[in-house]
């Protein structure tokens, strides 16, 4: 997953993302917010940013012991659906969650944001590779939608990573920056990366 990847050639027409004030969108609906956002002040400095995060949900199910003394299934998640963080992350699933930010620089700005739920994951390096791939995908589209609609207007494009230099994922920083680098786009990592470590992670 280390080359560069394919834009979607077709949209999901069951795809949609949410807003905090215009509720569920389509993907061209979001792109039409974000020119129409712009449009309102086109002499403004704009950063957009697509970002990823997840949460491990844990192996779906192991063997365990009844009162009856027959084997019964057990998830491995809790009540919430969380995982324990003394539970080693190995094969099972996780949530995803993209966004698509727009930032009026100095000003403010607005966020879209969609849930793709139980992902199947061998590890946490797979899952923080499948947050990359998210992202690098949605960003080619998103791209593909506005970089002639914008050519004439001031702005950043960067893909937010959540990984960083403190915790397990440091070890994956090359190689995930180099992923997203490779798929001609910027890429920022934590304290930095805003859209994946806070917004997304606020749906996961």
């Amino acid at each position: 997953m280390n080359g560069r990847i394919k834009m979607k050639k077709t949209i999901d027409s069951n795809e949609y993302f949410n807003n905090p004030s215009k509720g569920k969108r389509m993907f061209l609906g979001v792109m039409a917010d974000i020119i129409g956002f712009i449009a309102e002040e086109p002499n403004a400095k704009y950063s957009i940013v697509v970002g990823t995060d997840s949460e491990y949900k844990g192996s779906s199910v192991r063997l365990s012991a009844s009162s009856s003394g027959k084997p019964k299934l057990r998830s491995l998640a809790n009540g919430n659906g969380v995982v324990s963080r003394k539970e080693k992350e190995g094969v099972g699933t996780a949530d995803f969650v993209s966004v698509v930010t727009i930032h009026r620089v100095g000003k403010g700005g607005k966020f879209f944001w969609k849930k793709m739920p139980a992902v199947d994951t061998f590890d946490r390096h797979d899952r923080m590779v499948k947050e990359a791939y998210y992202s690098i995908d949605l960003a080619h589209r998103v791209m593909a939608e506005l970089r002639d609609k914008l050519k004439d207007l001031l702005y950043e494009f960067e893909i937010h990573l959540d990984i960083g230099h403190n915790g397990p994922t440091k070890e994956l920083i090359q190689e995930i920056v180099g992923m997203v680098a490779g798929n001609g786009f910027t890429a920022r990592i934590k304290p930095e990366s805003y859209a994946a470590s806070i917004v997304a992670d606020k749906f996961v």
